[in-house]
């Protein structure tokens, strides 16, 4: 199991820039894989940025360029750096983790933050 805790929303302009925490409550190394998910009023949870313990990661088109997906190893965190921000990326942003034991996987979710992009 790994607790997460996601901490950096809040209200930005257009343009502006957030980096969001997530501290997971045990290493990172040992977590196949953490991402980034985020749920806009009415809308599904879908999926930010990944990054595999192998240090692969991959974006959402609409983020690409934009938003950057990085660990702490020694702080057991996980970044996600988002500049230039559009008021389209409002939404709460939820830190995930995924562990594999075996043939099944298992997610595990942050509280989730709030991100407002408004003038």
């Amino acid at each position: 199991q790994v607790q997460l805790v996601d901490t950096g929303g809040g209200l930005v302009q257009p343009g502006g820039s957030l980096r969001l925490s997530c501290a997971a409550s045990r290493s990172i190394f040992s977590i196949n894989a953490m991402g980034w998910y985020r749920q806009a009023p009415g809308k599904e949870r879908d999926l930010v940025a990944a990054i595999t313990s192998g240090s692969r990661s991959n974006y959402a088109d609409s983020v690409k360029g934009r938003f950057t997906i990085s660990t702490d190893n020694a702080k057991n965190t996980v970044y996600l750096q988002m500049n230039n921000l559009k008021p389209e990326d409002t939404a709460v942003y939820y830190c995930n983790a995924r562990i594999l034991t075996g043939a099944t996987s298992r997610d595990y979710w942050g509280q989730g933050t709030q991100v407002t992009v408004s003038s």
